[in-house]
């Protein structure tokens, strides 16, 4: 199996965990990872760490959400040590409103971890849930 392949077969296992509840991509990102959110949206920018990011995102992401997330891939592709995921993503806010985004994230790994994303999702379904639930 090449290195391509493996990280490819990575990522699509972390989905996988995902979707069923029992882990997240965010397990496999480095420490040190750097993760950048494309646009314009309130969480838009760079994270210079792993715990930078899920505690300026994904902890208030979470807490704005009466359940997880659930993503469907829609496709995987490798290229090098670059992983490409597209993927569609829906829960249910704490105020009862359906979350659903169609996302993109670039990922390069080195050895067995993630050390890098940029992310692209719709900005306007995000900030609508961003700005219109409060965290718990």
């Amino acid at each position: 199996m090449t290195a391509e392949q493996a990280n490819k077969d990575r990522i699509g296992r972390a989905f996988e965990q995902w979707a069923a509840g029992t882990g997240t991509p965010f397990d496999i990102l480095a420490d040190d990872a750097t993760w950048t959110v494309t646009g314009n949206s309130p969480a838009a920018g760079s994270y210079p760490s792993r715990q930078a990011f899920l505690d300026a995102v994904i902890g208030p992401f979470n807490a704005r959400m009466s359940g997880p997330l659930k993503p469907v891939v829609r496709g995987l592709y490798a290229d090098g040590d670059w992983v490409i995921a597209l993927f569609d993503a829906s829960g249910t806010a704490r105020d009862g409103q359906p979350y659903r985004n169609t996302y993109t994230w670039y990922m390069r790994l080195a050895g067995e971890r993630i050390v890098e994303v940029i992310a692209f999702f719709d900005a306007i379904e995000f900030t609508d849930l961003w700005t219109r639930v409060a965290p718990r």
